[in-house]
């Protein structure tokens, strides 16, 4: 390298150098505010300086909780507090003030991701670990004490069953939680929150009185065991389920899966190890790996074409679905399929990775999912949204469901590249190439950082002063921003 080249890059570095990264926080974190009230804007995130950190990613968190990486590659949590909450099921209290999570490791985390009530990590290293409620957790299992006359297996099975019940209709009424930590169901929500968490509670108390204590329903952070030589690069948490990618463009998943959301042909209700999710090569997945990934496959639901791409480059999970981007651009969903989420022009669940031929020939560069829709981002930076749509999160200016990718027209994003996009259990956000945030859908609990707690059905932009939005990840109630800012 010459010496203009490197006077270049000392410039560069030095540019780097003086800006700061700053996360802001909007929507519902019961334990963010002692009053533990919405934040209805945008919040700037303070780290003490007993941590001794600053920002490098941001990563969402589950229900109550947000996460965040540090740049000396720590994981930060912060957000619920209350033992009715959150904080319970995935093993570790989040409190008002960030601070790193306490994981077995020393390597520096590179990605994590949390789901309902279970969290996710990968170090630079390529491992995973992973914690929260047992039924999420490879291997494991949960049990209640003999002597009560009955187990807490029982009762997360009953939870697995119930699941499919509670959250079929949108418009079912939920009750309102009698803690205050969860928000409540109003008259258009699925009363999920509700449901799930009188029975979290109600096992709460069981394990509360047995001699195991919490953890009889919660795990440890605990390292995930792959096949040798696997490396992760990054993760995606659903409601229950999770997909890891490994570096050669290959899906691992594990966890719930009865509605076929591991992608593994059947609607297996739980798979306690990690097994590779066949999504290009053919249903003879490992026959003969390396002519399928030199060729592509067909989807072992009978496409009869070529699905372009020799692997995989990216994941998302939803609630009871998953999505995944093949590195020639080409969309496969798999999963719940009743809100049309998968995108096939059906409300049938998908049991196996399923390309959306609608967007054949568009090369598809970032996909979200939520609780029941999804939404990717086009290489031209146009974005499509399909599956449920009561609270206006597929952006499309009304309210009905699409069972197909249906490109977002708003004037809000005339001309603009979107770029990152990200999915909350209702609420749906972007951000542009011009460094502009916009955000649609539920915003009962500011979850849009509008201000208010008026639902949107199209891309409202987000107000973020002095600032350049770097990353964008949403919780199920609430959104966490990355940005950048001179120092």
């Amino acid at each position: 390298m010459n010496g203009e080249g490197k006077e270049s890059e000392e410039v560069k570095m030095e540019i780097v150098v003086n800006r700061e990264r700053l996360v802001f926080m909007w929507g519902y974190l019961p334990g963010a505010l002692p009053q533990r009230t919405p934040l209805l804007s945008p919040v700037v995130v303070r780290i003490p300086a007993s941590v001794d950190c600053s920002w490098t990613d941001v990563c969402g968190g589950g229900c109550g909780f947000a996460m965040a990486i540090s740049d000396s590659g720590k994981l930060i949590t912060w957000g619920s507090t209350d033992d009715l909450g959150q904080s319970y099921v995935t093993s570790g209290k989040h409190g008002e003030t960030p601070e790193p999570f306490p994981l077995p490791t020393e390597a520096s985390l590179v990605k994590a991701a949390a789901g309902w009530a279970h969290c996710v990590a990968v170090t630079e290293n390529g491992e995973v670990y992973t914690w929260g409620w047992k039924e999420c957790i490879p291997s494991g299992k949960v049990f209640g004490d003999p002597s009560m006359g009955t187990s807490l297996e029982k009762d997360v099975f009953e939870r697995q069953n119930s699941f499919s019940s509670e959250q079929v209709s949108p418009h079912s009424q939920g009750s309102r939680s009698s803690g205050g930590t969860f928000p409540a169901a109003d008259s258009k929500g699925s009363g999920e929150e509700g449901t799930k968490r009188r029975r979290i509670s109600s096992a709460k108390q069981a394990a509360e009185s047995s001699s195991s204590g919490d953890e009889s329903l919660s795990a440890l952070p605990c390292l995930v065991t792959l096949n040798p030589g696997v490396r992760i690069v990054t993760v995606a948490a659903g409601g229950r389920h999770t997909l890891a990618l490994s570096d050669i463009g290959q899906v691992w998943g594990w966890g719930y899966g009865g509605e076929g959301q591991l992608g593994l042909g059947s609607r297996i209700r739980m798979v306690s190890s990690p097994h590779p999710v066949p999504c290009i090569e053919p249903s003879s997945y490992g026959k003969d790996r390396g002519a399928a990934l030199s060729r592509g496959g067909m989807s072992s639901e009978g496409q009869n074409f070529r699905i372009p791409g020799s692997y995989v480059k990216a994941i998302a999970c939803g609630g009871r679905h998953s999505a995944v981007i093949t590195d020639a651009g080409a969309l496969l969903t798999f999963g719940w399929g009743l809100y049309g989420q998968c995108g096939q022009g059906s409300t049938d669940d998908e049991l196996s990775p399923t390309c959306v031929s609608s967007l054949l020939g568009i090369r598809i560069e970032a996909v979200a999912a939520g609780l029941w829709h999804t939404v990717c981002i086009s290489a031209d930076g146009d974005v499509y949204a399909f599956g449920g749509n009561q609270f206006g999160q597929l952006g499309t200016g009304g309210d009905q469901a699409e069972t197909l990718p249906r490109l977002l027209d708003a004037p809000s994003l005339e001309n603009k590249h979107a770029k990152i996009v990200s999915c909350g259990a209702r609420h749906s956000a972007v951000i542009t190439e011009d460094a502009k945030v916009f955000c649609w859908g539920w915003n009962k609990y500011g979850q849009l950082g509008l201000g208010d707690v008026i639902d949107r059905n199209i891309p409202s932009q987000v107000t973020i002063d002095g600032c350049r939005p770097k990353n964008i990840a949403c919780g199920w109630w609430h959104t966490l921003l990355l940005a950048e800012s001179p120092t």
